[in-house]
């Protein structure tokens, strides 16, 4: 099934200047071939042009029907993929392939950084006693919890 690609362009409302054209009717089509030929160099094929109706507003409560001139082109669709081909897959299975040659990567080294948790598993050094908190100093009223307000915080 062939399917197709649609762009709608507004259609020129004045003719290009161009020298040696003064009829109003020969710069008008210049300006209409001029987009043709800019959408075909694009790859686009002219289809037709529609007269569409657009509601736009008028001062501030009113509102107006103004008829559009549109252009309308199209191209081929990347073709269909038949339905006797099996679609291709995303992420190859190469588990086969490669199980026998090459080590097991962990999932995690594949991972960006930000996503890596760190390992279970601490070696010695890792697993003494953590570093000690800061000491914290007290007012001499050491039932009441909480910072320590001086004389120059209450001001």
């Amino acid at each position: 099934m062939t399917r197709y690609e649609y762009k709608v362009v507004p259609a020129p409302r004045r003719g290009e200047r161009v020298r040696g054209v003064k009829a109003g009717e020969d710069r008008f089509a210049i300006a209409l071939t001029n987009v043709m030929n800019t959408q075909a160099a694009a790859g686009w094929e002219y289809l037709r042009t529609e007269t569409l109706p657009s509601e736009e507003r008028e001062g501030l409560m009113g509102k107006t029907t103004v008829f559009q001139n549109m252009m309308v082109f199209r191209r081929l669709n990347a073709p269909a993929a038949d339905a006797a081909t099996p679609p291709t897959p995303l992420i190859e299975d190469r588990r086969d392939d490669d199980a026998a040659s090459a080590p097991q990567t962990p999932v995690a080294a594949s991972l960006h950084p930000v996503f890596r948790t760190p390992p279970l598993t601490a070696t010695t050094a890792e697993a003494e006693s953590p570093a000690p908190a800061p000491a914290v100093t007290t007012d001499a009223r050491a039932d009441v919890p909480g910072p320590v307000v001086t004389e120059d915080d209450r001001r």
